[in-house]
């Protein structure tokens, strides 16, 4: 048997990038404890109001581009979270606003299950490969289980923040 070299040029990375802090997408200001809604639409209408305020665009031009892409399915993935997302034009980077929600809403999510976990997630229109890798690392911590149980234990901001900026899960 020959042994040949290792091209360690194609190795995969022995470490995890799965569950990176989102300290780059999330301020302070975007993290909402207890969002008091009753359905689907007025959430939506919630996070776009804040995000607009936060990030500098117009409410509605935040909502048409949230209600644009929930036209094309739900953006509930599952076990209570729904991570509603868009792109939006002259927007200068990614932008991220959590909200726990006070009591569960029907999101229309993939198994049926109402949500009261949401991540809203921004970006530029020319974002590319960054927004969908984003959108993964959102989807990624939110669904760990550890991650999901301090998120929805915790009642106010800086322990709210501190879970998604510090997480990592197992």
């Amino acid at each position: 048997m020959v042994r040949r070299p290792i091209d360690t040029a194609f190795e995969r990375p022995r470490f995890r990038t799965n569950f990176m802090p989102l300290n780059d997408l999330l301020t302070l200001q975007a993290v909402v404890p207890a969002l008091k809604v009753n359905s689907k639409k007025q959430a939506l209408q919630e996070l776009a109001a804040r995000a607009s305020a936060i990030c500098g665009r117009g409410e509605r031009e935040v909502l048409d581009v949230l209600a644009q892409r929930e036209r094309l399915g739900s953006t509930g993935i599952g076990s209570g979270i729904a991570i509603p997302h868009g792109k939006l034009p002259k927007l200068e980077r990614l932008f991220g606003l959590f909200a726990r929600l006070e009591r569960p809403v029907d999101f229309e999510a993939l198994d049926g299950q109402p949500v009261d976990l949401m991540f809203l997630l921004l970006a530029p229109e020319a974002a590319g490969a960054d927004h969908l890798k984003a959108l993964a690392r959102v989807a990624r911590l939110l669904r760990d289980s550890e991650v999901a149980r301090k998120l929805r234990e915790s009642r106010d901001v800086e322990s709210l923040y501190a879970v998604l900026t510090s997480a990592s899960p197992k």
